[in-house]
């Protein structure tokens, strides 16, 4: 037998089965096994991280890169860096805010050449419903998109129009028929309204829980008469959780996921005027922030991911009533998750099901999200234990404003390992299009 290309050894490897002491032998792209953490192996490399955590390379499933079009916001070479500077291996970007939005296969080819040769982690994509391209949902599915994206309220950019009435449930009867996933930002835009003002009480009051909870229970509905795979995003009200619960109950189709900004900040701690903690749907309660954590440990919420929506600073002014609705996170998910979740007596194991295992399952990733023979070697060491100051200047994407500015999270990245290769600056990720 040939060497090994590399061994990562730690007395920290979370694996699906829990946390244990283990030896990961790496030949080529994938993990061949695992040995027990002082098996005497031969290999090109052999890294011991002793007492670090060895994670599996995190997913991350709602991503905004933003281009071809706005890549002045982001694009897939800074998100991508950033990605894998916060332990996320795999990215699926989002179908807008790109121009043009991936609503067509001609528009996804356009996305396609933009990310070729520029992308430091593995990138997949979803695909966009919108009004009038119900025809272009088959042929985006046949060129490998995850499944696709619609909104039920304004998406905050006119070329990606939201579903309303019958072009939804005829989306969705579409997206039952290709056997494909349709992810939902799910805000009944007859419940919203304009701030009355700019402070963050007043646009909070904007976007009540009343407009989660109405969609939540109309895409529940609709995915029961459809027979449509859906998927809730970003999840802030913990009001939504009882009828997630129920679905569940009832083995409809129907999953959720959260953000780490639902689960690490609070309506009552952002600044007065810092518009960096603007985000649709809005930041809410300490106390539904709690209940949050309860839906995700009773596996309501099945998925954390970062929204990252990023933009340039001067769209995120001049108040809560003006500013640009987006949170970029894609580099502190990690730690910012961590940091709560030890704090609540939650283990690396359980971040790592919510952060990678969950999201892999979601859009179809084999191989990806979890330590096991035969998957990916996407690899994070991480130092749960090391405090990590966040300063914006200092972050991978491309635009410094973030919530968590100033704040110290716990929890470092030390080396991402993509496919058995650190990420070290020079752009070695694929993109995944689903082979159908």
């Amino acid at each position: 037998m040939t060497r090994l290309d590399l061994v990562v050894r730690s007395r920290r490897t979370v694996t699906p089965e829990g946390e244990r002491p283990a030896a990961v032998a790496v030949r080529g792209e994938r993990i061949e096994a695992l040995h027990p953490y002082d098996a005497p192996l031969d290999a090109a490399e052999d890294v011991d991280l002793r007492e670090l955590a060895l994670l599996p390379g995190l997913v991350d499933t709602h991503v905004h890169v933003n281009e071809p079009g706005r890549e002045h916001w982001e694009g897939f070479a800074s998100a991508t860096r950033a990605a894998a500077a916060g332990g996320v291996t795999t990215v699926v970007d989002m179908p807008l805010n790109s121009l043009p939005p991936t609503v067509s296969v001609t528009a996804l080819e356009a996305k396609l050449a933009a990310a070729r040769g520029r992308c430091h982690v593995d990138v997949a994509f979803w695909g966009g419903a919108v009004p009038g391209n119900l025809k272009e949902l088959a042929p985006l599915h046949e060129r490998g998109v995850r499944g696709f994206k619609c909104f039920m309220s304004p998406s905050g950019v006119e070329e990606f129009p939201p579903l309303a009435g019958g072009e939804l449930r005829r989306a969705l009867e579409e997206v039952a028929g290709l056997g494909a996933l349709m992810v939902v930002h799910a805000e009944d835009p007859a419940l919203l309204r304009e701030p009355a003002g700019p402070t963050y009480p007043e646009f909070l009051a904007s976007r009540p829980d009343a407009a989660e909870h109405s969609a939540v229970r109309r895409i529940v509905e609709l995915a029961e008469r459809t027979g449509a795979r859906v998927h809730v995003l970003h999840v802030s009200s913990a009001g939504c959780l009882d009828v997630l619960a129920d679905a569940r109950a009832r083995g409809l189709p129907v999953t959720a996921e959260t953000c780490p900004h639902y689960l690490t900040l609070a309506a009552e701690q952002v600044p007065e005027g810092d518009t960096a903690f603007k985000c649709c749907p809005p930041i809410r309660s300490r106390a539904n922030r709690d209940l949050l954590w309860e839906g995700l440990a009773a596996g309501v919420l099945s998925c954390v991911v970062s929204d990252h929506s990023p933009s340039t600073a001067d769209l995120k002014t001049p108040d809560f009533a003006a500013a640009w609705g987006g949170i970029s996170s894609l580099q502190l998910g990690l730690p910012a998750v961590w940091t709560e979740a030890a704090r609540r007596g939650h283990r690396l194991a359980d971040v790592a099901r919510w952060m990678a295992a969950a999201p892999a399952e979601l859009a179809g990733l084999t191989g990806k999200g979890a330590i096991a023979p035969g998957n990916d070697a996407d690899l994070v060491a991480f130092d749960p234990a090391a405090d990590h100051p966040v300063d914006a200047a200092r972050l991978h994407h491309k635009n410094p404003v973030t919530p968590y500015h100033g704040s110290v999270l716990k929890g470092a990245v030390l080396t991402t390992w993509l496919r058995g290769r650190p990420v070290d600056g020079l752009p070695h990720g694929r993109l995944l299009l689903e082979e159908r």
